[in-house]
């Protein structure tokens, strides 16, 4: 049995820390890409290493090899699949869609990448209006109680107008305004935000405008809100009639149907503080 402390035993020592220096050091020679160990990798892609380990469990991101001492080693094209990775968690992407995705990446080419993308977005953006939409109906269904509940306390159990119970009165009665926005402002000092549309028909006015927007070509910023392109053979007349509707319970929209050279288009404007909800129903440029 060879003495650790013989010149020939540290020499191999020597030898193999040299080796581990070498593959950890991020310095391949010869063109081949620089490495890194997992903390630098959780460093630069923002990712924690626990999560780097079990995307290596999924197998979405395997490390490219590893050092004699047995550490996970990553090269450029891990942070580059990485990036990738947070971009499609940034548009709501699940883990199931992500690592469809990355079967996509590994062929190097962008349009499957991109016809996939996109494919998973619009679904997305469609489920965010409905979800916004949701949110506005819930809304109306606060606005209405908060408006009952304190005109009348009985003197005893409650009764069918303290508003403790609910009512078919309370949660559908289209008389009370959904606010949208009550921050009083120089702009909103005409029609105020908010929206009268009965909260049982918000979902049913949603589904109409999805269905009217979804041949919509281009979208593109203007002045105050967004530009609708629309195909050559869309029906104008319908189109203005859903917006004449829109128009009637939120006034602070302002609805502009063109037809010109660059084709038929509808235009959506509103004060600043409505910007953010015509982007959410109409979409953004």
């Amino acid at each position: 049995m060879q003495d650790a402390s013989s010149p020939a035993h540290r020499g191999k020592a020597r030898s193999r820390n040299l080796l581990d220096l070498q593959v950890e050091s991020k310095a391949y020679r010869g063109g081949v890409s620089t490495t890194y160990k997992i903390a630098e990798v959780a460093k630069r892609s923002g990712f924690r290493a626990s999560t780097l380990r079990y995307y290596e469990e999924l197998g979405l991101v395997p490390p490219v090899g590893r050092t004699p001492a047995g550490y996970r080693m990553y090269d450029d094209s891990s942070l580059a699949r990485l990036a990738f990775i947070s971009r499609a968690k940034q548009l709501g992407c699940t883990l199931e869609e992500i690592t469809d995705l990355a079967v996509a990446w590994e062929g190097e080419r962008c349009e499957p990448i991109q016809t996939r993308l996109r494919q998973l977005v619009a679904a997305k953006l469609a489920d965010a209006h409905i979800r916004v939409q949701e949110m506005v109906a819930f809304t109306a269904q606060l606005q209405q109680a908060a408006d009952v509940l304190g005109h009348h306390t009985p003197d005893g159990p409650c009764d069918d107008d303290c508003g403790c119970a609910p009512t078919a009165d309370a949660i559908s009665a289209p008389s009370t305004a959904v606010l949208l926005n009550v921050k009083p402002t120089a702009e909103t000092a005409g029609p105020p935000l908010a929206c009268t549309l009965a909260a049982d028909d918000m979902l049913g006015r949603l589904a109409a405008w999805q269905a009217a927007l979804a041949p919509v070509v281009v979208r593109e910023q203007i002045t105050g809100g967004v530009r609708l392109l629309f195909p050559p053979d869309t029906a104008v007349g319908d189109l203005a009639e859903l917006a004449a509707a829109e128009q009637d319970c939120c006034m602070f929209f302002r609805f502009a149907v063109t037809i010109d050279g660059r084709g038929i288009a509808l235009e959506v404007t509103a004060p600043s503080d409505a910007i953010d909800l015509v982007h959410s129903l109409f979409g953004a440029a």
